[in-house]
This record gives C-alpha cells, sequence and structure tokens, in this order.
C-alpha cells in the first residue's frame, strides 16, 4: 500500500509556471498511468497558456478564485469546480485571488509533453 502526505511533498515550479507538489506520480510512487499534483499561483498570478499533447487534465479548484481559458473559451471557476482539459486544448488558468487545485493527469504529467505558444 502506497499512502503519501501532501505535507512530505517537495513544491517545485513547472514549466508552465505553477509551483506544484506531486501527491503521486511516477517520482514518489510505483504510478503508471496517472498522476495527482497539487497547484497553487498568487493572487494575480498566472501559468503560460500551453497545452499537452497526450495528457487528459482534471483540475480540482480547492481554494480561491481563477479565471480559467480553454481554446479561447473563459470561465471564473472557483472552491468545488471541477475543470475538464481534454488533450491538445490549449489552456491557462489566472488565479483572481490566492488558488490552491488539485490537478489529476492521464498519462502521467511530463514536462516533455508540456507546449508553448
Amino acid at each position: 500500500m502506497i499512502v503519501n502526505q501532501l505535507r512530505d511533498q517537495i513544491p517545485f515550479t513547472t514549466a508552465d509556471g505553477s509551483t506544484i507538489r506531486s501527491i503521486l506520480d511516477a517520482t514518489n510512487a510505483p504510478v503508471e498511468k496517472q498522476s495527482l499534483a497539487e497547484a497553487s499561483l498568487p493572487e494575480g498570478g498566472f501559468t503560460e497558456r500551453h497545452y499537452h499533447k497526450l495528457s487528459e487534465e482534471i483540475y480540482f479548484i480547492l481554494e480561491g478564485r481563477g479565471l480559467m481559458e480553454i481554446d479561447g473559451d473563459e470561465q471564473e471557476v472557483g472552491p468545488g469546480d471541477a475543470i475538464l482539459i481534454a488533450p491538445s486544448a490549449w489552456h491557462q488558468i489566472k488565479a483572481l485571488t490566492a488558488i490552491r487545485l488539485l490537478c489529476c493527469c492521464a498519462p502521467v504529467y511530463s514536462h516533455e509533453d508540456t507546449y508553448f505558444e
């Protein structure tokens, strides 16, 4: 059985500019097909607009408010909102207030599968 504590995970900055703590992924567990991470942005922060060729993502907003853009469609998001990001969909989130979210990726997130404008 693998049980990882969020508080034990070391934060790092992803290629898109968000601060991430990997909860379960290939770096800290025998994960093969998906990954789970906590992401955060300070008020006014944003990720670089990008897409993933392979990964389907789900964002689940825990705290704060943001403006989510997927392929040109924008919507304000907040606690309890789940957002589906299809593979190859351009996307970006801007923090209207400090924001914290869970990010699930399948297959496992990798910097190599992150593409920018």
